[in-house]
């Protein structure tokens, strides 16, 4: 089987040290961006190999991280002698693999690969400075959890590029990544209602409707034309994300259709203002409270739950600028919006 090796208590000890200190240096005025991935050379995929063993330090990190800071880079780290070491670097890692990634100075994010190919990386923990959380999958335990969450916290079965589901992912990672905050509204494609809680006129109303995205997922393809297939999402997704960052929500329908973006929220006709929600954080301690929304977060956060809150099969997705992202969707059991704060997951 193709599985990584697991690390002892005091290798995933030394590892968390060296690049937590890496983390806090500057390489030509540069924070380094790396990820580690322990491994040995022979299950990498097609490893770049070091002549010389380069022992594991913040230093040596440092030096390296311009070159490696491309996303799906690892640096690969293995013990020898008690000692642990940089062997070179791999696109290619086996399932379950430890990694650390750092993207932020004292920001670091442990998680492992997936054991079914293709998407993102599994989280386990974030440290953030002096705060360790920890990811609970317990969390999914709460009715009417929603399928994106479930999924982020690798509970599903086999997840591929084109599942519906891990597309939102990537859009959500997508929206997170231009830092400027933005919301997606996901309607359903065989209703108008959504139209009723819409500021007429709309600013980018598109007609007809762009469906790049929704040909591209409905497209069959052969295993040769995989890798050129992920590429032209992977472009999709950030035309997509990048429209979040106009002021105002981006809607699309749940076939990927974008219908408008830069749209403003208001209220329902005959639509009560949202009072109360439901909030919580898969990691452990962020079990769900009863709040007004806005305490999740400002205006965005507010108008997004009270879409969810007069159309009960939409969906929204909202990106602070801090970094924070919310899932808004209606939960039949609680009869109430559920707000899952996720950004521990996408990191």
């Amino acid at each position: 089987d193709d599985l990584a090796p697991l690390p002892t208590a005091n290798v995933v000890e030394s590892i968390l040290d060296a690049t937590f200190w890496a983390s806090l240096r500057k390489e030509e005025g540069h924070s380094p961006k790396i990820s580690l991935a322990f491994l040995p050379p022979q299950q990498a995929g097609n490893p770049l190999i070091f002549k010389q063993k380069i022992p594991l330090n913040p230093g040596a990190l440092t030096k390296l991280a311009p070159g490696i800071e491309r996303a799906g880079i690892h640096l690969g780290v293995w013990i020898e002698d008690d000692e642990l070491y940089i062997w070179g670097t791999t696109v290619s890692i086996p399932n379950f693999c430890f990694v650390v990634d750092v993207s932020e100075p004292a920001l670091l994010v442990i998680k492992h690969r997936r054991i079914y190919g293709f998407g993102k990386f599994t989280n386990i923990a974030v440290l953030k400075g002096d705060q360790v959380k920890m990811v609970d999958s317990q969390s999914t335990s709460l009715p009417d959890c929603p399928p994106m969450l479930l999924s982020l916290l690798d509970l599903t079965a086999p997840s591929y590029w084109n599942d519906s589901v891990n597309v939102l992912i990537q859009i959500a990672v997508s929206m997170r990544a231009h830092s400027r905050g933005g919301t997606l509204l996901v309607v359903p494609s065989d209703s108008s209602n959504w139209l009723q809680s819409i500021i007429k006129p709309i600013q980018y109303y598109v007609q007809p409707s762009f469906n790049g995205l929704s040909k591209l997922l409905q497209q069959e393809r052969k295993e040769a034309s995989q890798i050129f297939w992920q590429t032209a999402l992977k472009r999709e997704v950030e035309h997509l994300g990048g429209l979040t960052a106009v002021d105002g929500a981006t809607i699309i329908n749940d076939k990927y259709e974008l219908l408008a973006f830069g749209a403003k929220i208001g209220r329902a006709k005959g639509k009560d203002n949202i009072d109360e929600l439901s909030f919580s954080e898969p990691i452990e301690g962020g079990n769900a409270v009863v709040i007004h929304p806005a305490k999740v977060g400002g205006t965005r956060h507010l108008s997004a739950a009270q879409f969810v809150h007069d159309q009960r099969d939409a969906t929204a997705l909202v990106a602070s600028q801090d970094g924070h992202f919310t899932i808004y969707g209606w939960s039949e059991l609680q009869n109430r919006v559920q707000a899952h704060r996720i950004d521990t997951l996408l990191l």
